[in-house]
């Protein structure tokens, strides 16, 4: 997707701040048009075929070598149907929006034939920016030309050749050879550049951006110099509640920066607030709460029902009928088998077992640890029938993997087609479904899960709880007799494979799970030593949960003291790296999926009575990391606008509540290659659609999100230091040392906030005059007016508008109280807008 400078400002206005700044990655140095350099290097092929490469599709065939006299030579053996089959490219080439550019290649073929030239949108729709037919013989064709990017700005767009079949000449030889040779790009002109729209705004107080509850441990990161104090300031109100000082300077090598922490855990008050720090910006608004995150932990457990495939979902946005509806044929058969159901599994439209056990082992010891938290009103097909949403969610996933298991008692890997779909709505693809092979990895998987189901679902539907059961028995008993590693992915399919190195971790899952919901020590007959790891492919401590956590009997006392000393050394070695970042990160290495394993981090950590650093993790996953970025959609100030996720793609927005892959510091995309280049370790991470090793979703990433949120609160909750003191009045005072405010119960707290609120904004009203834009009716247009009507648009209980701030508030005209008019009145305060 384009980098879009005009959309990140809007991100930038939503977080109400003015633009400052620019992304030193992306933007050329000063002068770089009045001395042009070539964008394309080896460009003469001295140094072979490096950094050109062929895609090919439909048929197509090629290969890439140099002639002695030092060209590039794509040997085409096969045409292919269509006429990008065989693509010569060269990728990741920076075009900036109203900047002129010299073009130049000298090109030729053994046949007279025609191809095309591109430079065009790597991705998405495929938009050309720069377009040239060529007509080809044997004579080098010289191409030497100026062209005007007309387009917004692409800094990872793609040189590229159609070398495939053309409709216009359909009696091209199959085998020939085109030859290229003197490839120059250089940037002449970029004196109408707008540089400054390059780049996202960077934030120098960073917080989490949804909120913490009262005894969370709660901290910013200060990282630019503000002074030596900071405040906590009431968005609403504009008063101190709270003055510190910031921590030593830390120097931070992963995200290549200085940093300062702002620890205000002392602040226990509900309301909405910002941290401020000398002359810099104040941090984007967050709130403390007693439930900060029930609406997130509903729409991130909405999220699976968004991905089911199989039956009507019903969404006003992303809503689609019944898709993947059709028998899947087993590959190397004839057979087809009804494997309906389940959900997509990411931003593509697989199912894998694999992927499935890990999300529902995630959602059921969720429920487990804290199952008070989980209400029957998410919004799903269900809700409502008395049964929590979670269990009901996780049940149709579960309906799924059972369709999945052979009569054998092994579990197929995967359903897909054989290739990934376009960027389409999940019922635009309509290939032939195949469904792979059984694997061991997929059949200890769904034993271990359906084990774990029996045992949740014994007190709301015993005779599913036994159906899981028996189907746990089965595939155990094929894993017995199958003791050798046999997972084998066809070379001819395309999608993911989940594929593993051994199943020793899943067999031993499989076994304390089995352990757990029948007590028969047999199953863990022959294992003494643990396994760890909670992600797909190394689950050996959702095993170690199991044992750890489940009910004493007296036996395996050995392998259970073993499991959970696995557990504490994990927490020991997680809180120790979070003691030593500043945003309190689980993790040195940022590698794909890092936020699913900094999750994972958290929820062992809470697990193990390490509280401060779990609340540290949730923070960095909710916005108080190095991008400043809140990892949730359509959750915090500063979201992933454009995650790789076909639906998202299609509707031309985020699916909310999809935590992203995070952070890969290996750039293992054209995006995070062209973007994060030159970025520190800590900060690869770009918000495009084409970045799908940095901004993929997954439901495996949405459950470890779930079980964090689960566990931490449970922990919040046993908090022997919270209290249930009644307080009616709570005063704050600004002093130049430290000054705290008060803890109330947040029953009595947050109805004295809401009356006090309400009776203030009253009185303000002047039902004879409209201030558009003044929601909070103050008399003047500021950002707390933005603050409020944002809240209020959330349905947040504690946020107050009056009938003269909502007339006020809907400063867009239409009617409605919406997002739209937070925009306009946030432009309006940029000074983007002069008025309503």
């Amino acid at each position: 997707m384009i980098f879009k400078g005009k959309r990140k400002l809007l991100s930038v206005l939503t977080a109400a701040v003015m633009l400052a700044g620019t992304a030193g990655a992306v933007v050329p140095t000063a002068g770089a048009a009045a001395d042009p350099v070539n964008l394309i290097s080896n460009s003469t092929f001295d140094t072979g075929t490096k950094d050109w490469a062929i895609y090919k599709e439909s048929g197509g065939a090629a290969t890439l070598s140099t002639t002695s006299d030092g060209r590039l030579a794509v040997n085409i053996s096969s045409l292919g149907k269509v006429n990008y089959a065989v693509q010569l490219y060269y990728d990741i080439v920076p075009l900036y929006e109203n900047a002129t550019y010299h073009m130049h290649f000298e090109i030729s073929s053994s046949t007279d034939r025609f191809v095309e030239f591109m430079i065009q949108q790597n991705g998405g729709k495929y938009t050309a920016y720069n377009w040239k037919g060529l007509d080809l013989t044997s004579e080098p064709l010289v191409m030497d030309y100026e062209f005007t990017m007309d387009y917004e700005t692409d800094i990872m767009s793609k040189l590229c050749f159609n070398l495939g079949i053309q409709k216009t000449e359909p009696d091209i030889p199959q085998e020939h050879t085109i030859y290229l040779d003197n490839v120059s790009l250089e940037l002449v002109d970029d004196s109408a550049v707008n540089y400054e729209e390059v780049g996202p705004y960077k934030p120098k107080i960073i917080a989490n951006q949804i909120g913490y509850r009262p005894n969370d441990k709660k901290t910013a990161v200060v990282r630019a110099d503000g002074g030596d104090t900071f405040k906590v300031v009431n968005a609403d109100t504009k008063e101190t509640v709270y003055t510190g000082t910031l921590g030593a300077p830390v120097t931070n090598k992963s995200a290549d920066e200085t940093d300062r922490v702002a620890d205000f855990s002392e602040v226990k008050e509900p309301g909405t607030y910002y941290i401020s720090c000398g002359s810099l910006d104040d941090s984007y608004p967050f709130v403390i709460a007693e439930k900060p995150y029930e609406k997130l932990m509903n729409d991130s457990i909405r999220m699976f029902y968004l991905q089911r495939c199989g039956c009507e979902v019903e969404d006003a946005d992303f809503g689609h009928k019944a898709c993947h509806a059709e028998m899947a044929t087993v590959y190397g058969t004839n057979d087809k088998i009804d494997v309906t159901g389940g959900w997509h599994d990411a931003g593509d439209y697989g199912r894998y077992t694999v992927a499935a056990a890990k999300a529902v082992a995630d959602l059921m010891y969720a429920y487990l640890a804290n199952p008070t938290m989980f209400n029957d009103k998410v919004g799903i097909p269900e809700s409502g029938n008395g049964t929590p949403d979670i269990l009901d969610e996780t049940r149709y996933e579960l309906e799924w993997m059972l369709k999945m298991q052979a009569s054998s008692g092994g579990v197929y890997h995967k359903v897909s087609c054989a290739t990934f779909p376009g960027y389409v709505m999940p019922t635009a693809e309509t290939k032939p479904l195949i469904v792979t092979p059984i694997s061991s990895t997929a059949t200890a998987d769904f034993c271990a899960s359906m084990a774990l189901a029996a045992e949740v679902y014994a007190d709301v539907d015993a005779e599913f709880a036994g159906k899981c059961l028996a189907a746990a028995k089965k595939s155990w008993d094929y894993l017995q007799q199958n003791p050798q590693f046999n997972f084998s992915n066809p070379r001819d399919i395309s999608t993911g494979d989940y594929g593993d190195k051994t199943d020793k971790d899943e067999r031993y899952w499989a076994a304390c799970q089995m352990f757990r919901a029948t007590g028969d020590e047999t199953y863990l007959s022959g294992i003494s030593t643990v396994s760890a790891g909670l992600d797909w492919s190394t689950v050996g401590d959702y095993g170690n949960i199991a044992l750890a956590t489940m009910k004493a009997n007296g036996k395996a006392e050995d392998l259970v003291a073993k499991a959970k000393a696995q557990l504490e050394k994990a927490a020991m070695t997680s809180e120790t790296i979070v003691k030593g970042s500043p945003y309190g990160s689980p993790v040195s290495l940022y590698a794909w999926g890092s936020n699913m394993t900094i999750a994972n981090a958290g929820i062992v950590l809470s697990m193990q009575g390490r509280q401060e650093a779990a609340d540290e993790v949730l923070s960095y996953l909710l916005g108080r990391n190095p991008l400043g970025t809140c990892f949730v959609t359509g959750f915090g100030t500063v979201a992933p606008e454009a995650p790789h996720h076909r639906p998202s793609m299609a509707v031309g927005k985020a699916q909310p509540g999809m935590l992203v892959g995070g952070v890969n510091s290996a750039l293992e995309d054209s995006a995070a290659k062209a973007y994060c280049k030159t970025e520190p370790a800590a900060k690869c991470y770009i918000d495009n659609a084409e970045s799908y090793s940095t901004n993929e979703i997954t439901i495996y990433w949405n459950s470890p999100l779930v079980y964090l949120l689960a566990v931490t609160e449970a922990a919040q909750h046993s908090d022997p230091q919270q209290t249930t003191e009644s307080t009616t009045t709570t005063t704050t005072t600004e002093s130049t040392t430290t000054t705290t405010s008060t803890s109330a119960s947040s029953e009595t707290t947050e109805t004295t906030a809401s009356s006090s609120e309400t009776s203030s904004e009253t009185s303000k009203d002047d039902p004879s005059k409209l201030h558009l834009g003044d929601v909070n009716c103050s008399g003047k247009v500021d950002i707390s007016d933005a603050v409020l009507l944002a809240r209020f648009v959330a349905e947040q209980t504690d946020a107050n508008v009056s009938a003269q701030g909502k007339k006020n508030a809907d400063v867009n005209k239409n009617g409605n109280l919406e997002n739209d008019d937070v925009t306009l009145i946030l432009k309006y305060i940029a000074k983007l807008v002069k008025e309503f």
